[in-house]
């Protein structure tokens, strides 16, 4: 039987006409799995430009099929069975929104402020490693996305582009995500070379130890039979299995491609995320930076309570998007109580699977400032470049302010605790 276009169109209207049907309300009739195959049926196989799609999550198709299987499992992994992946995504189902009526909603300012910073939305992008795996131009189209759609951008210390060049194509500074390392000097190079571009504030990531078990990302690899050596010269991956031995040089071959290492000396660096790391290093990171300084990854109350005490300037809620541990605890419920910790007294952003204008909706709702976009915008980058994350940024932005409308909340400091409800487990 052939599967031309027609035929395949056809298919996909009886198809919907079938979800569509009150038959599907029987749940005797219709088993919940054929009720969502048949849903997923509907979503088109792939789209094959980014004005075809309907949510971010189409992007997701088009990159898989974009990129080498090694490269898109890198995106996709998370830790043993990516379980704390799909609790990201699952955790926003558990709120439901209060819908206010008879309100003016006929403008809609999503415009949040941030540091003194004017920004018109509250949709920043999140650092992400190594986009040149995920197309050539990485984060500098990125970074053009990021000044089309006016957002703020992250730039990862293990960024395959340069802050200063990013800095150039976004327009404007960026915040720089911090690994340190495991020498002072080195981490302390980066932060120095970042405030020197410019950039208003240091990330440092606290949530993301040597030897995760990314079973997710070690299959794709199993499986791509590709001669990657050119890219990856050394066995050291920052996530490697083994962590490499002291003065193998190994880090520096990894390095190598990483333009926030240039110029320094990497013979005593093991490690991007130092085991050691504790409150003593944040103090005395805070004393050495001198522009804002944020720590990501905090996610209880006790912790948001201390990196007060510490002087830091704001806190983003975060589990590495499911990649750091097996928590299996999604960043939204942990939002709550790392907003009571800082107690009013220093922002809170929050990443992790957010996929919906609704999911940013309810982080603003529960207290975050703004809200980290990371792998969506990798997906697009992947599919179609620039257009692809601008796309993306855009959906978010559209949906966002749909939901807002229908809420009754006419810019983003209407968005309060009172739109949301949290639904028992």
């Amino acid at each position: 039987m052939g599967h031309g276009p027609g035929r395949i169109e056809a298919r996909r209207r009886f198809l919907r006409m079938l979800v569509a049907s009150p038959l599907f309300a029987a749940p005797r009739l219709f088993g919940r799995s054929l009720t969502n195959l048949l849903a997923a049926d509907v979503r088109p196989e792939v789209i094959s430009s980014p004005d075809q799609a309907l949510d971010v999550m189409d992007f997701e198709p088009a990159a898989r099929q974009a990129l080498p299987p090694a490269h898109f499992g890198y995106l996709a992994t998370g830790v043993d069975e990516d379980g704390t992946v799909r609790a990201n995504r699952e955790g926003y189902s558990r709120i439901q929104i209060r819908s206010r009526r008879l309100v003016d909603v006929a403008t809609i300012d999503t415009t949040v402020h941030l540091f003194g910073a004017r920004w018109s939305s509250p949709i920043v992008i999140s650092p992400v490693s190594a986009q040149k795996a995920f197309h050539p131009e990485g984060d500098i189209a990125v970074a053009r996305a990021a000044r089309a759609k006016d957002h703020l951008q992250i730039l990862s210390t293990v960024a395959t582009s340069s802050i200063e060049d990013v800095t150039a194509a976004r327009g404007a500074p960026v915040w720089q995500q911090l690994y340190p390392t495991d020498v002072w000097e080195v981490g302390r190079a980066i932060v120095k070379r970042a405030e020197k571009a410019g950039s208003p504030a240091i990330v440092l990531t606290v949530d993301l130890q040597e030897g995760s078990n990314r079973e997710t990302l070690f299959r794709a690899q199993s499986v791509d039979k590709r001669e990657c050596s050119a890219c990856h010269s050394s066995a050291y991956t920052g996530y490697a299995r083994e962590r490499p031995r002291a003065g193998s040089g190994s880090f520096a071959q990894y390095a190598a491609r990483k333009p926030m290492f240039d110029g320094l000396d990497l013979s005593r660096v093991t490690a991007t995320h130092p085991a050691s790391m504790n409150w003593e290093f944040v103090k005395r990171l805070r004393d050495t930076v001198t522009v804002k300084l944020l720590l990501k990854g905090i996610v209880t109350r006790d912790d948001a309570q201390i990196a007060v005490e510490h002087g830091v300037d704001g806190l983003i809620v975060s589990n590495h998007g499911g990649r750091a541990e097996e928590s299996l605890r999604p960043t939204i419920e942990s939002l709550p109580e790392v907003i009571e910790g800082a107690a009013g007294r220093i922002p809170v952003l929050v990443d992790g699977g957010i996929r919906r204008g609704t999911d940013i909706f309810k982080a603003l709702a529960l207290g975050a400032v703004a809200v980290g976009v990371g792998r969506p915008e990798a997906w697009g980058l992947a599919a179609f470049g620039q257009p692809g994350v601008e796309a993306v940024l855009e959906m978010l932005r559209r949906e966002l302010t749909t939901i807002m409308r229908q809420a009754g909340t006419a810019s983003v400091d209407k968005i309060t605790r009172s739109y949301v409800v949290i639904r028992p487990s």
